[in-house]
């Protein structure tokens, strides 16, 4: 029987490692949770299920903005999906999830419910058709902070301690500018469907400019607040080459399908060094 690679790709692959980074942060060196099938059980949630769920309803929302968005139709950044599947994934992310939601609350308990149900609502309050925030910049990116709920779901499902209030602030900040680089590489297919978001309304070389004021923010946070060098210097980097982008290399001009390919190779690569190197290093 073939299967329907839409079905994967609207979960985006390529984007896995965010919800991989955050729900292990909590489980850093603490090499007893890989005996434990609670914590499995959580692991393979926030993979396939939950992105299926989170970006499936994303997907459905921007039916006909992704009909012209050079990202499309592909296992980094998401299906391209006919109207009749696209129709079809309330229930199948309902179908898929439902099972694990029942699992994890059984062995978490009712405060589970409230995460999850958290989790649920945030992402219909994105994207609802007429009131959703996703068109209402620069209130979308409130959105992104509803990644942080995998921090206490995860500690939660492992028996673990909470996260520090200043590894919250640094995630909500991550989070922040990896939204607007989505925005970015959207910013023409978006403008033209007439699309408001953060990166239409100020453009892409000013957008650039705040994600790289927020990339620097995070370099330093984590050399003078975690005392994580490497990671911070990475990350400042990060921010030098956005100022040779904005001011060089790219400027206005829109990244093309090749170069999102490589940027989206990249960016797991990054993602899964970096969530190695903080596991292993519990700096955060």
């Amino acid at each position: 029987m073939r299967i329907d690679p839409f079905w994967l790709k609207v979960s985006r692959p390529g984007l896995w490692f965010q919800t991989l980074w955050l729900y292990l942060l909590p489980t850093a060196q603490r090499y007893e949770v890989f005996g434990s099938p609670v914590f499995w059980l959580g692991l393979v949630f926030v993979t396939y299920p939950l992105n299926l769920l989170v970006y499936g309803l994303n997907d459905l929302a921007d039916q006909e903005i992704d009909r012209h968005n050079p990202r499309k139709d592909s296992f980094l950044f998401g299906a391209r999906g006919t109207a009749a599947q696209l129709r079809r994934v309330p229930a199948v992310a309902a179908a898929v999830n439902l099972p694990f939601a029942v699992a994890i609350v059984a062995v978490s308990g009712p405060r589970m419910a409230l995460i999850l149900a958290g989790i649920v609502a945030v992402n219909v309050l994105y994207d609802m058709p007429r009131w959703g925030l996703r068109g209402r910049p620069p209130l979308e990116l409130l959105n992104q902070l509803g990644y942080l709920l995998l921090l206490p779901f995860s500690s939660f499902l492992n028996g673990l301690p909470a996260v520090a209030p200043r590894t919250m602030v640094y995630l909500a900040l991550f989070c922040t500018h990896a939204h607007l680089m989505g925005e970015i590489m959207d910013v023409e297919p978006d403008r033209s469907a007439g699309r408001r978001t953060t990166a239409t309304v100020l453009g892409a070389r000013a957008t650039k400019l705040v994600v790289m004021a927020l990339v620097a923010g995070e370099g330093a946070m984590l050399i003078l607040a975690f005392r994580e060098p490497v990671l911070g210097a990475f990350l400042l980097l990060g921010a030098v080459w956005l100022l040779l982008d904005v001011t060089l290399l790219y400027r206005d001009r829109p990244y093309t399908r090749r170069e999102f390919q490589v940027f989206g190779v990249a960016l797991n690569a990054a993602g899964f060094a970096s969530l190695a190197w903080v596991w292993w290093r519990g700096s955060l």
